[in-house]
């Protein structure tokens, strides 16, 4: 069983965005993900995981493309999603505050080789 409290320190996302490792268990892990406001992730897709989102604070787009099947989605507090394995993603912070988002990756993140560049839908700095 473990326990952890919300770290301090983020550390940088192959995307952009701010990640601190909450609970990493045997089939998942967990994330605190914040982006700043104005701040546009870089689009990624992963090799091996899948990822279910929910946000927390904020308002924000998601943008999700899997095969020929493409849509972008606002995110607002309450707001879940999932993101397939493969799927080409990127969002995006619309609000003035922090955009929060609790993040479940399965299985457990492996690294950030595990993400890799695809075309911006939008553009990122």
């Amino acid at each position: 069983m473990k326990t952890k409290a919300l770290p301090q320190e983020p550390v940088l996302a192959p995307d952009g965005s701010k990640i601190r490792e909450l609970v990493v268990g045997a089939r998942a892990s967990m994330v605190h993900c914040t982006l700043a406001p104005g701040a546009v992730s870089r689009a990624v897709a992963h090799r091996t995981v899948e990822e279910l989102w929910f946000v927390l604070k904020g308002k924000g787009e998601v943008w999700r493309k899997l095969g020929t099947r493409e849509e972008t989605i606002e995110a607002r507090p309450g707001t879940s999603l999932d993101v397939p394995l493969s799927a080409h993603f990127q969002f995006r912070n619309t609000g003035d505050g922090a955009l929060e988002i609790l993040i479940v990756t399965m299985p457990p993140w492996p690294g950030a080789e595990e993400a890799y560049r695809v075309p911006d839908h939008w553009p990122s700095g």
